[in-house]
Order: structure tokens, then sequence, then C-alpha cells
């Protein structure tokens, strides 16, 4: 089945850098679209950043207050895809989860929060 893992988050200050990893089993990763969302406190989940698979180019899209300041990339041989984020502001305090759609159905990593704050 499929499994998502995440690791990484935590709590750093306004500017400081911080690295997202997840690691996927279960399908094969490479074909697959893969996402970071987030969800703050009192409000709706969103899409973070999102990587087309291996045969669509890996192509990567943000939202628009990350944009500059995160980069989503993926190792196809070690199944895992990663979100860089820089220059962190308070407004990126969340939960952070790493997602694939397989079949229609939305899979969802445990979540880990990212705590930005002096």
């Amino acid at each position: 089945q499929v499994q998502l893992v995440e690791s990484g988050g935590g709590l750093v200050q306004p500017g400081e850098s911080l690295k997202l990893s997840c690691k996927a089993a279960g399908f094969e990763f490479p074909l697959y679209q893969m996402n970071w969302y987030r969800q703050a406190p009192g409000k709706e989940r969103e899409v973070v950043a999102r990587i087309s698979s291996r045969g669509s180019g890996e192509y990567t899209s943000y939202a628009g207050d990350v944009r500059g300041r995160f980069t989503i990339s993926r190792d196809n041989l070690n199944y895992t895809v990663s979100l860089q984020m820089a220059s962190l502001k308070p407004e990126d305090t969340a939960v952070y989860y790493c997602n694939v759609r397989k079949a229609m159905i939305d899979y969802w990593a445990q979540g880990t929060q990212v705590t930005v704050s002096a």
C-alpha cells in the first residue's frame, strides 16, 4: 500500500531555512506528481508546491507566497521528495504534508510541524 513518511520540521527563527523530506513506498514513485501542502491553525489545507512526474519533465510550481523562497525536488532513485524552505516567515507556520494522488485517491503523510517564531 501507499506509504508516505515525512522527516524534518521544527522550530526556526524568521529568515532561517529548513528542509522537509518525504519517503515514499508502495507505488511507482517516478510516475507520479508529488505535492506539498500545509495547514495553518484555523485555515484550510493549501498546496505549497508541486513537482510533476519524471516522464512529464519534473516541472515545478509554487504557491505565490512561497515562490522564490521554497524549492521542491525529487529523487526518483530513492523515492523521496523534498521541500527546501528559505527565508522563512512567521506566516509559514503550519503543519506540512506530503501528498500523492493515485487512482483518484489522495494519500497523505503524517504531517510535520513547522514553526517560525522569534
